[in-house]
């Protein structure tokens, strides 16, 4: 629920391409493929690219969990489709075969049926009748719900955040049973005591909720459990992984995960939690597990994500200013006294390098990262931020300038965003992720955000630490501390792009009509439409409309940093007291509709750029030299050929799901 942040909006094209390495792969419907490198790959010991090695193969080892929890039937359709792939031999020059090709990369790129982003169903643009001639041709077979629900309208929103329903009932995740209600979650987890209130077990976090005769029983991810073949093959590469550990604290952690993959028990995921925040030493790092909550629509249950990383250690040192003064930040915050923290913990920060992902954080995966999610172990323990430098690098040389240059108001704009953005970018995530997921404490005696405030938890999260993020980025005190070296100009890029994601360039990623569901995309809306209004009787956002396009322009920007941090005070306000009516209104007073006339607009302007506006990875190929005794000489990495080449070998080498239907 803290973050996993997924922002791939960022145009991201003022950095001098690196020509030597082709980041770009494909590009089909709304996605473009991209890979990354592994620098300083060569700088690891044996023993170290081992213990990535191991780590990388436990996490594509859970892959197929992810491809279930997102749809019950999501299993059976690939193996359908992937078949149809690889056997068929007719005509692969006609629109259908080509059009049944962008939809399994679809399905592919989003793990499963449903938008990685949108969570609508996709929609295939051949029929029913092509299918089942591919299928013929190919002696495949897919049967009822499973073939239907491709071209009909059942489950066809993965998850419901709309306001009113049963957003439980409604959700096509495969995390509750068919005949599961939100009042059903909310009673059977308000009926559950921690052992210790003030440590709050994750209740939910690693189970399907289900009814059996009626009554409510959990299905627990582990061992011999849910999902008990795929967690035994994450099991057996965790210990080969615990043999190389860099340190005792890492060992002991990884201790711990085993157990917990085993046992299923929430006492030991936060003892594992516990060590894993405290064990910052070493050169590899990894998030490993079912953590973030945002598929689910009420925010209790945890999807399969991995990410393995590499320590940059450059990068992480010019950063870690940031934590060193993170008791800084929260003192001199906008937030009402009793709202800060009077102690802040255990906050590192490190720039890090990818290796390798899986589950919920691949294809699409997050810029950076702060976990622990638990509010207690983040007070008392504190958290480990990354920012994912090799992605974000990824990013940097893949991208084009012209849809910036198109949304952008006058060439002031223009050249702050090309002088200071990728700085303001990165500072922006990093104070996001250090100060902003950090700060703050809820009252004694309110509950966990996932209960007080619902399905608004998650974006009213996100946005409370975009704001943290905004309202220091604006702040001398980055300049005292070398981050930058101007800091008003930096401070007034970021806002400049920030307002114009949040109310003109996100919305590409909408269809004309849709409301905003997703969170973080809500949680941008939500505090530019809220600062615009908020600033309309000083002129503070200015809604300029020439030759028939529409710009926002910012007009002061020390009134907006103001604006900024008095809403940084009420978001910390509503999630210190659980104030459901109050997110309420501002998620659906802000973030959720949008201004059809401009939205109509924008989808018009954005039509002469062929650059996608949702990226994605392949991942590099980690590929061990054996000598005749079988162990490992070396390790090397390699890139795949293709992306559909990388999803036919994961699917066929990490099958270890073959039962669930």
């Amino acid at each position: 629920m803290i973050v996993a942040c997924k922002d791939d909006s960022k145009e991201g094209a003022f950095k001098e391409v690196d020509t030597k390495f082709d980041y770009n792969v494909e590009q089909f419907a709304d996605v473009k493929i991209l890979r990354y490198k592994i620098p300083g790959w060569d700088n690891l010991t044996l023993k170290e690219q081992k213990l990535v090695y191991y780590l990388t193969e436990a996490g594509l080892a859970g892959r197929d969990i992810m491809w279930d929890q997102n749809y019950r039937h999501n299993l059976k359709i690939r193996r359908a489709l992937e078949n149809v792939f690889k056997e068929y031999s007719g005509d692969k020059t006609t629109d259908d075969w080509k059009n049944f090709e962008i939809y399994l990369k679809r399905v592919w790129f989003s793990n499963g049926i449903h938008h990685h982003y949108s969570n609508d169903k996709l929609k295939p643009d051949f029929t029913k009748d092509y299918l089942n001639e591919l299928f013929l041709a190919t002696n495949t077979k897919l049967d009822g719900e499973a073939f239907d629900v491709i071209f009909n309208d059942k489950d066809s929103k993965k998850v419901n955040q709309a306001k009113g329903v049963d957003n439980v009932a409604l959700s096509a995740v495969n995390f509750y049973g068919p005949d599961v209600t939100s009042d059903d979650v909310v009673n059977f987890y308000k009926a559950k005591n921690s052992p210790d209130p003030n440590r709050p077990l994750s209740y939910g976090l690693n189970s399907q909720l289900i009814k059996e005769d009626g009554v409510l029983k959990e299905r627990v991810y582990k061992s011999e459990g849910l999902y008990g073949q795929a967690i035994d093959e994450i099991i057996e590469w965790l210990s080969k992984a615990r043999e190389v550990a860099e340190n005792e604290a890492q060992g002991k952690a990884l201790d711990l995960l085993i157990k917990y993959y085993m046992t299923g028990d929430l006492q030991t995921w936060d003892d594992y939690n516990v060590a894993w925040t405290a064990a910052t030493d070493g050169n590899v790092d990894y998030i490993n597990s079912f953590i973030e909550v945002y598929n689910d629509p009420i925010g209790y249950r945890g999807s399969y994500e991995t990410i393995v990383q590499i320590n940059d250690f450059d990068m992480s040192k010019k950063m870690a200013v940031l934590s060193e003064n993170a008791q800084w930040f929260e003192d001199n915050s906008p937030l009402m006294d009793e709202h800060k923290k009077k102690n802040v913990v255990g906050v590192t920060y490190k720039v890090v390098t990818v290796a390798g992902e899986a589950g919920d954080a691949s294809p699409s995966t997050p810029i950076g990262v702060n976990l622990p999610n638990a509010n207690w172990i983040r007070k008392e323990v504190g958290s480990k931020s990354v920012s994912l430098g090799n992605i974000i690098e990824a990013y940097n040389n893949a991208g084009s300038s012209g849809r910036l240059k198109e949304f952008v108001h006058d060439e002031e704009e223009l050249a702050l965003e090309e002088e200071y953005g990728q700085l303001a970018d990165k500072l922006h995530t990093a104070l996001h992720e250090v100060i902003g997921h950090a700060s703050g404490q809820i009252n004694p005696g309110v509950g966990e955000t996932k209960e007080t405030l619902k399905n608004y938890a998650s974006t009213l999260e996100e946005g409370r630490a975009d704001l943290v993020g905004l309202y220091y980025l604006y702040d001398s005190k980055l300049q005292e501390l070398g981050l930058v070296e101007d800091w008003k100009a930096v401070g007034m890029a970021a806002f400049d792009g920030y307002i114009r994601n949040g109310l003109i360039t996100q919305l590409i990623r909408l269809n004309l009509g849709d409301d905003v569901e997703e969170a973080h995309m809500r949680n941008r809306q939500w505090v530019s439409a809220w600062a615009y209004e908020k600033g309309k009787v000083d002129n503070v956002i200015e809604k300029v409309s020439r030759d028939g396009k529409t710009y926002y322009n910012i007009n002061d920007y020390d009134k907006l940093h103001e604006l900024f941090g008095q809403l940084l005070r009420e978001t910390q306000r509503i999630k210190s007291e659980g104030d459901y009516d109050a997110v309420e209104a501002l998620v659906e007073g802000y973030g959720v509709k949008v201004d059809q006339e401009v939205h109509a607009e924008v989808l018009e302007r954005n039509k002469q750029f062929t650059s996608a506006p949702y990226s994605g990875f392949v991942n590099p190929v980690l590929v061990p030299e054996m000598n005749d005794s079988g162990e490992i000489t070396a390790i090397k990495v390699t890139q795949p050929k293709g992306f559909p080449e990388q999803m036919l070998v994961y699917s066929k080498i990490y099958n270890h799901l073959p039962d669930v239907n």
